[in-house]
């Protein structure tokens, strides 16, 4: 496995769970001496159990050298970057073929070079003519693409328990060694498909840009539901119940962001635009996505009374999902300077505390606890679904806070239970905004609030319960 990154170690730790021997190489020394050492580079629930248990069982290992371990391999998987170009949105493939290029010229029988990165269509054939100039013997080597298709917090999981494996190859004795490869789970009755090339390497592209546009066009139905009274959750069941649609990444929030959907839509649409092919719906998820991020800011503004300047805000989560340490394109990195530009002062927590945080969000407070966290703030925002924020004390960081109230991006929270811990207002994402008012004690029911026609300050108001 070359690379040792997000796909590269998650990959070669399943493999070797699944009885191969496997050696994960990488340039990056102290990387390297870390997993060595044990420590994780990386937050993935599970993996560290994981890669315990197979480098104790001799499956699994780790080295700089790259050139001595892929002698006598079968197949060599590049897990390596392939960053967007910010100008362009194309995919940057030097690392890819530098990694091809090394591999040939070590190899030293019938090897499968594996492009496990995501990379647009025609790489592989790019691969395939690098390695065939460059390997000792003609016919040493052989391509195959094999995408990638992990959730960052739930890999393992998406790895070992896979809904397809997605296999381009055309050489027959590459087609037996990677089948072999994920024999387990044909076994199993997992489904194997087995395409060409370019087939392979576009539905890669086409996966992660459907579901990118599945969640633009949820975040854009929430705000159609909080202009005329309706339930975006609700909304968004109804829909996947309907299984032609399926209930996956309909769930609304501060816009789309991480390693994948923003890399991958600009890299599809930039290379359909090379071939004259304009994809308009992904070009307008990614227009619709971008104009998340400022439409959230503006939202945080009013519901702050219209004004940020001297306010104090309380984030929670900053990584671009819950479960992950993975701050790359996060809509924190858009939302947040925005905040800052509008005179807030900003202090975060995140379970992870990504340090990557630091440098990508130089004037926002860190706090590991996150009653500190929330301490004199004005507002408490959930920017992240993290499940352990569930667990946390809500009544004690409302004692915390000057002003309790939340606003939830994520619709993570239950209404009433955060308005039962002592917050004046909870107010969702294309949801009933609902807030408590003051009443005498006693037990209470949340009734809709009347409306009006086209607004969407619609809230909920606590009145006593009828016996």
């Amino acid at each position: 496995m070359i690379g040792t990154g997000y796909v590269g170690l998650v990959t070669g730790a399943c493999l070797a769970e699944l009885g191969h021997d496997v050696v994960c190489v990488d340039k990056d020394r102290r990387k390297i001496e870390a997993l060595d050492r044990g420590s994780i580079p990386i937050y993935e629930p599970g993996l560290d159990e994981l890669v315990a248990r197979n480098v104790s069982a001799g499956r699994l290992r780790f080295s700089l050298d790259l050139a001595g371990n892929v002698k006598g391999r079968d197949a060599v998987f590049i897990a390596v970057g392939t960053p967007s170009n910010p100008e362009t949105g194309q995919a940057d493939l030097s690392y890819v073929l530098a990694a091809a290029a090394e591999v040939a010229d070590a190899i030293d029988q019938f090897t499968v070079i594996v492009t496990k990165s995501t990379v647009p269509t025609g790489t592989n054939r790019l691969v395939a003519e690098l390695t065939s100039q460059r390997v000792r013997a003609p016919g040493d080597a052989a391509v195959a693409s094999n995408p990638e298709f992990l959730r960052e917090g739930a890999a393992i999981a998406d790895f070992m328990k896979p809904d397809r494996i997605v296999i381009g190859v055309e050489d027959e004795r590459a087609r037996r060694v990677m089948t072999g490869v994920y024999d387990p789970f044909v076994r199993e009755g997992r489904r194997l498909i087995v395409t060409g090339l370019e087939t392979a390497e576009l539905v890669k592209y086409a996966a992660n840009a459907f579901l990118a546009v599945k969640v633009s066009f949820i975040n854009e139905v929430a705000d159609l539901c909080e202009a005329v009274g309706a339930d975006v959750d609700d909304v968004a069941q109804g829909l996947g119940s309907d299984t032609r649609i399926g209930s996956a990444f309909l769930e609304a929030g501060p816009g789309w962001g991480g390693s994948c959907f923003p890399k991958d839509t600009r890299a599809l649409d930039a290379a359909a635009r090379e071939y004259g092919i304009p994809l308009r719906v992904v070009r307008s998820s990614i227009e619709a996505n971008a104009a998340r991020k400022g439409s959230m800011a503006a939202r945080i503004e009013k519901l702050c009374g219209g004004s940020l300047a001297g306010k104090k805000l309380a984030v929670f989560g900053l990584t671009f999902k819950g479960q992950t340490d993975d701050m790359r394109e996060s809509p924190s990195l858009d939302v947040l300077p925005m905040l800052l530009e509008r005179g807030a002062q900003v202090r975060a927590h995140d379970p992870s505390m990504p340090a990557a945080a630091g440098r990508l969000l130089p004037q926002v407070s860190l706090d590991s606890d996150p009653v500190n966290t929330a301490r004199d703030a004005d507002a408490l925002i959930v920017m992240t679904d993290w499940k352990v924020f569930l667990g946390y004390d809500l009544r004690e960081i409302a004692r915390a806070m000057a002003d309790p109230m939340m606003i939830d991006l994520r619709n993570l929270f239950d209404r009433d239970e955060v308005l039962r811990s002592g917050f004046r207002a909870c107010v969702g994402v294309g949801r009933w905004n609902t807030q408590a008012v003051e009443l005498d004690a006693g037990p209470r029911e949340y009734r809709p609030f009347p409306r009006r026609r086209g607004s969407s300050d619609a809230i909920c108001v606590a009145v006593p319960a009828v016996a």
